[in-house]
């Protein structure tokens, strides 16, 4: 996501923009993305982040990178698993340079898939998708989650759609860019948002505050780390899967789950830490 002229400053989001180089880089060096994806911003940040990646592999017995990999492999198969059920409508917010339309749309070309993100960064995905000859029904569109009415708003995007089809919401390496109470804002409109459909199901992942875990204080090096590189804070959210759980069900959704990328372990072929994961993946139904 990058800075639009139309927000103030309270809402700046233009530091998640080297973020979204960076995660585009590591799909593409781990065989998960295509080379369209690649930005020179992204492979300078790959090895700016190595010193620290080699720190956090042998304090925390994984690097960053890992749980970026982690996080992916899993929401993707959650995307799969959707598709599966029956969901027809991806959209996935705040998409980045990922590849996951791309990929989606090769897989399943029933599936009408909608990528959001700040005008500056939906323009250049725009450009990026149809220079690899993007499919029929794979449609880039400006979204600003922050914003709570007008043409860039989740709602808005949402409205576009066919609500007769089950549709999926996705978000990934977004949420821990903003602080609880403006992310829950955000939740709560999106559950109100979906419930225009017969079925709908938000899919994303939060990093929480789990002072108890063994490598929690390799943690917080880490954060401050990201958060120098991303120009500001990046805020852990709740200390357990059942506040979170919690959390989510009041902001509006009906039926809650949080499950770690060890509980796939044994289903999905992905990198493996040799501690507790520091990752959690949501998925929530209105």
């Amino acid at each position: 996501m990058e800075q639009i002229s139309d927000i103030d400053s309270t809402t700046d989001t233009s530091r998640i923009s080297i973020s979204a180089h960076y995660t585009g880089y590591i799909w593409y060096n781990n065989g998960l993305s295509h080379a369209q994806f690649v930005t020179p911003m992204g492979r300078a940040a790959y090895w700016a982040l190595k010193p620290m990646n080699a720190f956090m592999q042998v304090m925390v017995g994984a690097s960053i990178d890992t749980f970026l990999l982690q996080r992916h492999y899993v929401l993707d198969h959650l995307v799969e698993q959707a598709i599966a059920d029956g969901y027809e409508q991806v959209v996935e917010l705040a998409a980045g340079l990922s590849s996951r339309g791309y990929l989606v749309k090769k897989a399943h070309p029933h599936v009408h898939y909608v990528e959001g993100d700040l005008p500056g960064m939906s323009a250049r995905k725009a450009e990026l998708l149809d220079k690899l000859g993007r499919s029929a029904g794979h449609v880039t569109q400006p979204c600003n989650i922050l914003d709570e009415d007008g043409p860039l708003s989740i709602e808005a995007l949402l409205s576009g759609l066919d609500n007769t089809k089950k549709t999926l919401i996705i978000t990934e390496g977004l949420v821990n860019y903003f602080d609880l109470a403006t992310i829950r804002k955000v939740w709560s409109r999106m559950a109100l948002a979906m419930k225009q459909f017969p079925k709908a199901r938000y899919v994303t992942e939060v990093y929480p505050q789990l002072e108890q875990h063994p490598s929690y204080k390799y943690v917080k090096v880490a954060q401050k780390v990201v958060g120098f590189f991303t120009q500001g804070e990046y805020p852990l959210h709740y200390n357990s899967n059942e506040s979170m759980q919690q959390g989510f069900l009041e902001d509006g959704f009906a039926q809650v789950s949080v499950t770690a990328p060890e509980d796939y372990y044994q289903t999905l072929d992905m990198p493996t830490s040799s501690r507790p994961s520091l990752v959690r993946l949501v998925v929530a139904d209105c």
